[in-house]
């Protein structure tokens, strides 16, 4: 019970970051942060469930793994342009070691695939691993 408090925390501290972020102004990081944002959105949505914060929903809870999966999946073409912008929180080390970085797209995408969101229990037995993989990317590539 403690690791699921801990992760739902982890998965609530990281829509919220999400949910505050400055719009870029450059295409490339826009569309980078549209796509992180859908990550979120995503997260934000299996977290409250797993948290009891709103009533579990399988059709929602489907819908937003299915949005993280397909969004992990276009990271690495989402980021291979090094772009810069002031709203950006993306470190310029994401393009110095970018095959490290997409093994971290990755690791996010199989993760969140093999989440079963059939029932509250799989959800909450399974999110954990889909937030490190996220918690993982942005303690090496976010500027917080």
């Amino acid at each position: 019970m403690r690791l699921l408090t801990k992760t739902l925390t982890l998965v609530a501290a990281l829509a919220a970051t999400v949910a505050i972020a400055a719009d870029a102004t450059d295409p490339t990081a826009k569309a980078r942060q549209e796509l992180m944002d859908t990550i979120g959105g995503g997260m934000k949505t299996l977290g409250e469930m797993a948290g009891d914060k709103v009533a579990f929903d399988a059709a929602a809870a489907a819908a937003a793994k299915d949005a993280i999966v397909a969004a992990s999946a276009m990271i690495p073409d989402k980021f291979a342009t090094e772009a810069s912008d002031p709203a950006s929180k993306a470190l310029p080390k994401i393009w110095t070691e970018f095959d490290e970085f997409k093994e971290h797209g990755a690791k996010l995408n199989a993760a969140a695939t093999a989440l079963d969101v059939s029932s509250l229990d799989t959800l909450k037995a399974g999110i954990g691993a889909v937030g490190g993989a996220c918690k993982e990317c942005h303690t090496e590539y976010k500027g917080q």
